[in-house]
C-alpha cells in the first residue's frame, strides 16, 4: 500500500476544485436585466430551499477545527468530544423553534442590525467591531492555519503556499458571488464531505480489524481503548479540565452552543436567507441530523488512530511509512493527515477533496459574513449612508478581500498549538457568555435596557478573564485558590454568563423602576408555533440523544 498521492488522487481532487468553482460562478453571474442588489449579494434573494440551509449550516460550520481539532482531540481524549456535536443538535432545534421565528419576522440582513432594533446603534457598532475582529483574527486565521497544516502533512506543500491556495480558492467564487455562490456549492461540499469522511473511518476501522470490515474494528477499537468511549468524564481524567463530567450537559456548553448556533452571523445568515420561516426550520431539521453523524465523521478516525499507534502489530503491518508524521502526546492534530495515507489510490483524493470542502466552505462562509457585516452595519452606517446596490456591493468585495488578506499574514503565526479544536473554544469563550446574556435577556425579558446590555457586554469579558488567569496567578503562596479554585473553562463560561445576566437585569431593574424597556419585543404563543414536522423529528432527536448518552454514560 502507497501513502503517496497518485495520479488518480490528484484526477478526483482536481475534478472537486473544478466543480466547485465553475457552480460558484454559474451561480454568481448576473442575470441578463438584473443588476446584483444588497439582497441578491448577502442574503441570496431570500430565495434558499430547506435542504440548501440544511447543508449549507453543515458546510459552514464543518470545518478544519473539526476534521483536524477534532479527530485530535478525539485521539487525545476520546468521544466526549463528540459532545459538541450531539449538544449542538438539541441547539439546533431550540434555535429553530424560539429565535428564527423573531430574527425572521424582524427581516434582518445581520445580527449586530437586529441588536440595533432591539437596543441602539452604539451597542450595534460595539458588537459589529468585535463580530469582525472575532471572525478576521481568531476563525478565519485558525481554519487557514489548520487546513494549512493538514495540506503540509499530506501533500508536503510548504504551510504559506498551501494558506494562499485555500484563501485563493474561498474568494474566487464567494467575494464575487456572495452568499448564494456559498450556500449553492455548499450543498456539494457537504456530499463531498459525509462521502470523503465516511469512507476515512470506513478505511481505519478496516485496518485496526486487519480486513475484517467496520465492525469488528469498531469493535476493537473499543476494547483497546475502552477509556476512550466515555462521555462524561471524571475528575481523575487528565482532560477533566477541557470536559468537565455532568458539567458538559448542564453547565457552559450551552452557553458555547446558544452563542455559535443562534447569534453567530457566518451561521444564522443562512436562515435569514430562506423562503420562509417553514423551509428556514426544515433546514435546521436538516442540520441537526446531519450532526448527529459527524463523529463518526471526525471522532471515530481520531480514535482509530490512537489504538493504531499505540498497538506495534497494526504498526508493523502498515510498514514504515507508518512511522513519518505520526500523531502522539502533544502532536494529536496529525491524526486524520496521518490517517489519509493509508487510503486507497482515488479514495486518497476523495478523503482530502471532503477534507479541502471542510475548509474551503467555512472560509467563503467566514468571508461572506465579515463583508456583510462591515458593509451593512459599519460603512452603510457610518461611511455612505446613501450608498446604492453597486457601490455595497463592491464595498462587501472589497472588504471580504481585506480580511481574508489579514488572516493570510496571521495564520502561520499559530504554529505550535495543539489541539486546535479545544484552543478556538476556549479563547472564543472568554466573549461568548456576555453576549449571549445580552441577546437572550433582549430576546425574552422584555425590562432589558440598552444601557444594562452594553454594561453587561463590556463587564463580561473582565469578569470571563478573572476566572481564566485570575485564580492561576493570584492563588501561588497563598490561599486564594481555596476561595476561587481554578475551573474548567466550560465552567468559566457558564459562571461569567450567569454573572452578566444578574448585572443586565440589577441594572435594568435600577433604570427602568421594573417597567418595560420600550423596545422591548412582544412575545405570543402563535410566533413560536412549529409544524408537526418539526414536533416529532425534534423529539425524534431527543430520543436518539438520550440513548447514545445512556450508552457512551461511563
Amino acid at each position: 500500500m502507497t501513502t503517496e498521492f497518485g495520479f488518480i488522487d490528484y484526477l478526483v481532487f482536481t475534478a472537486y476544485a473544478v466543480l466547485i468553482l465553475g457552480v460558484g460562478l454559474w451561480v454568481s453571474r448576473e442575470k441578463d436585466g438584473h443588476q446584483k442588489n444588497a439582497e441578491d449579494y448577502f442574503l441570496a434573494s431570500k430565495s434558499l430551499p430547506w435542504w440548501a440551509i440544511g447543508s449549507s449550516l453543515i458546510a459552514a460550520n464543518i470545518s478544519a477545527e473539526q476534521f483536524i481539532g477534532m479527530s485530535g482531540s478525539g485521539f487525545a481524549l476520546g468521544l466526549a468530544i463528540a459532545s459538541y456535536e450531539w449538544m449542538a443538535a438539541f441547539t439546533l432545534i431550540i434555535v429553530g423553534k424560539y429565535f428564527l421565528p423573531i430574527f425572521i419576522e424582524k427581516g434582518i440582513y445581520t445580527i449586530p442590525e437586529f441588536v440595533e432594533k432591539r437596543f441602539s446603534t452604539n451597542l450595534k457598532t460595539i458588537l459589529a467591531v468585535f463580530w469582525i475582529a472575532l471572525y478576521v483574527f481568531v476563525n478565519l486565521t485558525t481554519v487557514l492555519y489548520l487546513g494549512g497544516l493538514a495540506i503540509e502533512a499530506i501533500l508536503g506543500i510548504d504551510m504559506m503556499y498551501a494558506v494562499v491556495g485555500l484563501a485563493l480558492f474561498a474568494a474566487a467564487y464567494s467575494l464575487y458571488g456572495g452568499l448564494s455562490a456559498v450556500a449553492w456549492t455548499d450543498v456539494i461540499q457537504v456530499i463531498f464531505l459525509v462521502l470523503g469522511g465516511l469512507v476515512t473511518t470506513y478505511i481505519a476501522l478496516n485496518t485496526v480489524s486487519d480486513g475484517a470490515g467496520v465492525w469488528e474494528g469498531m469493535k476493537t477499537v473499543y476494547y483497546a481503548a475502552p477509556d476512550r468511549f466515555v462521555m462524561i468524564l471524571d475528575k481523575s481524567n487528565p482532560e477533566y479540565m477541557n470536559l468537565p463530567g455532568i458539567g458538559v450537559l448542564v453547565g457552559g456548553l450551552w452557553v458555547a452552543n446558544i452563542y455559535y448556533w443562534g447569534f453567530n452571523q457566518y451561521i444564522i445568515q443562512r436562515t435569514l436567507a430562506a423562503k420562509s420561516l417553514g423551509e428556514a426550520q426544515k433546514g435546521i431539521l436538516l442540520a441537526a441530523f446531519l450532526k448527529m453523524l459527524i463523529p463518526f465523521i471526525v471522532v471515530i478516525p481520531g480514535i482509530a488512530a490512537y489504538v493504531m499507534v499505540n498497538d506495534p502489530a497494526i504498526m508493523a503491518r502498515l510498514g514504515a511509512a507508518a512511522a513519518d508524521n505520526m500523531p502522539g502526546f502533544g502532536t494529536a492534530d496529525k491524526a486524520y493527515p496521518w490517517l489519509l495515507h493509508f487510503l486507497p489510490a482515488g479514495f486518497k483524493g476523495l478523503a482530502f477533496a471532503a477534507l479541502a470542502a471542510a475548509i474551503v466552505s467555512s472560509l467563503a462562509s467566514m468571508l461572506n459574513s465579515t463583508s456583510t457585516i462591515f458593509t451593512m452595519d459599519i460603512y452603510k452606517q457610518y461611511i455612505d449612508k446613501n450608498a446604492n446596490d453597486r457601490k455595497t456591493v463592491n464595498v462587501g468585495r472589497i472588504s471580504g478581500g481585506i480580511a481574508l488578506l489579514i488572516a493570510v499574514i496571521m495564520a502561520p503565526l499559530l504554529g505550535g498549538i495543539d489541539q486546535a479544536f479545544q484552543f478556538i473554544q476556549e479563547y472564543t469563550g472568554v466573549v461568548s457568555p456576555g453576549i449571549l446574556a445580552v441577546f437572550v435577556l433582549g430576546l425574552f425579558w422584555k425590562k432589558t435596557t440598552n444601557k444594562a446590555a452594553i454594561w453587561g457586554a463590556l463587564v463580561s469579558i473582565p469578569i470571563a478573564m478573572f476566572f481564566k488567569v485570575g485564580p492561576k496567578s493570584w492563588a501561588a503562596g497563598s490561599n486564594f485558590e481555596s476561595v476561587f479554585p481554578t475551573l474548567p473553562w466550560m465552567d468559566q463560561m457558564g459562571y461569567t454568563a450567569i454573572l452578566t445576566m444578574l448585572l443586565i437585569v440589577a441594572i435594568s431593574l435600577i433604570q427602568n423602576k421594573g417597567n418595560n424597556d420600550a423596545k422591548g419585543i412582544p412575545l405570543t404563543k402563535e410566533l413560536f408555533k412549529t409544524s408537526p414536522l418539526y414536533t416529532i423529528c425534534s423529539f425524534a432527536l431527543m430520543i436518539v440523544l438520550v440513548v447514545v448518552y445512556a450508552v457512551f454514560w461511563k
